[in-house]
């Protein structure tokens, strides 16, 4: 079972947010606690990150079956990225448990980007010989703005160790990056909500989308990048509370 954080709101229809690559439920704290003013809010751990179960596999098969063992009843799922992939998996398959879904800056395809310069990045940190996150930040070496700071959320200074399956994921990262063969449909209330300067989310993947999507809407926040809830929380709130109200 999955590592979930709750917060507690009025109404029926939880919302359930799975988190990208190398995130974890608290990446979403203050997001989380603002939408459950209007309804409960539960943010899980994905197996091999924060403290969820480690794991040899980390398909989307496998990453979906973790989502419907959280679930109770029908709920509304927001994925990001990897986490996009995993709701969109979790909807074709068990489309009973999901009444609307938001998917977050991806698409329902195969990328050609990798993330395994951050692995290594990582893997290169001196764990024993740090006393501080600075410490570490420094040995992570050339990364993306930004992505040094999100990556050490992830570090666990009192046990001085990653949160994260540096070896699975690593071994696993033409299935995060790719999409699964997977048939189904899901024509419930679908919002692909992406970055305005992304490009996760191409015009040429909306027939793809369609297909499985059909009742799917499509809308982006400007300037923000590949990290929209991030980049503009208030924006990525204001697009979710609409869709969902």
């Amino acid at each position: 079972m999955l590592n979930t954080v709750h917060y507690d709101g009025p109404g029926e229809v939880p919302l359930l947010i799975a988190h990208g690559l190398f995130g974890s439920a608290r990446n979403w704290g203050v997001i989380a606690k603002r939408l459950s003013e209007t309804r409960p809010v539960i943010a899980v751990d994905m197996r091999n990150h924060g403290n969820s179960h480690w794991n040899d596999t980390h398909s989307y098969a496998d990453l979906a079956a973790d989502l419907a063992a959280v679930i109770d009843t029908p709920c509304d799922v927001l994925g990001h990225s990897m986490g996009g992939k995993a709701a969109m998996v979790l909807a074709l398959q068990n489309p009973e448990m999901v009444r609307r879904l938001i998917v977050a800056d991806i698409a329902p395809v195969a990328y050609t980007h990798t993330q395994i310069g951050p692995i290594e990045a990582m893997r290169q940190v001196d764990l024993t010989g740090i006393a501080s996150r600075a410490d570490a930040k420094a040995q992570l070496g050339e990364l993306d703005p930004g992505v040094p700071d999100f990556l050490l959320q992830s570090l666990d200074m009192k046990d001085r160790k990653w949160r994260l399956n540096l070896d699975v994921l690593a071994a696993e990262m033409d299935k995060i990056i790719g999409f699964p063969v997977v048939s189904g449909l899901f024509d419930g209330p679908t919002l692909f909500l992406s970055g305005g300067t992304s490009d996760y989310v191409r015009p040429e993947h909306r027939p793809m989308i369609k297909s499985f999507f059909p009742n799917a809407k499509f809308a982006k926040i400007p300037g923000a990048g590949h990290w929209l809830h991030a980049e503009k929380p208030r924006e990525f709130e204001a697009a979710l509370s609409a869709f969902l109200s």
